[in-house]
């Protein structure tokens, strides 16, 4: 266990620099980009025909893989780097949830609306919206 920890201060002493430029970089894109992230989310996505709306979308199948495998890659990234920075400074907690919202797999949909239902979080995310001159979600159907 303390050749562990030995590993572990090594490793912080040859990368720690760049680990604390890291999270610092991390903090200012995710403080920057939850406005415009939050703006572009559909009015009605969190409602079913909304969604259904989403699901429909047709593009090209080759492009519709490379895009999601590109967002897929990036949330893993942003899950791993959330990850890390649970323990350095940096926004851990904010860098997972962005990694989550990215990323496509089962039960997806019924997370982003179990958080968008509570009502702290509803009204942040369309205060939001109403500084950028956008119109306020619609709440998710029960």
């Amino acid at each position: 266990m303390i050749e562990l920890w030995d590993q572990i201060l090594v490793l912080l002493n040859d990368y720690g620099f760049w680990l604390a430029i890291g999270s610092i970089a991390m903090f200012v894109l995710s403080i920057a980009a939850i406005p415009l992230i939050v703006a572009r989310i559909p009015v009605d996505y969190f409602t079913v025909l909304g969604h259904q709306k989403q699901r429909q979308r047709r593009r090209h199948p080759l492009l519709h893989l490379l895009i999601m495998c590109i967002k897929n890659m990036l949330g893993s990234l942003l899950l791993i780097v959330g990850l890390i920075m649970l323990f350095t400074p940096g926004q851990g907690l904010l860098s997972i949830l962005f990694g989550l919202m990215i990323m496509n797999y089962p039960g997806k949909y019924r997370l982003e609306c179990s958080i968008i239902r509570k009502p702290l979080i509803f009204n942040a995310v369309n205060t939001m919206r109403e500084k950028q001159d956008y119109p306020p979600l619609l709440p998710p159907e029960v």
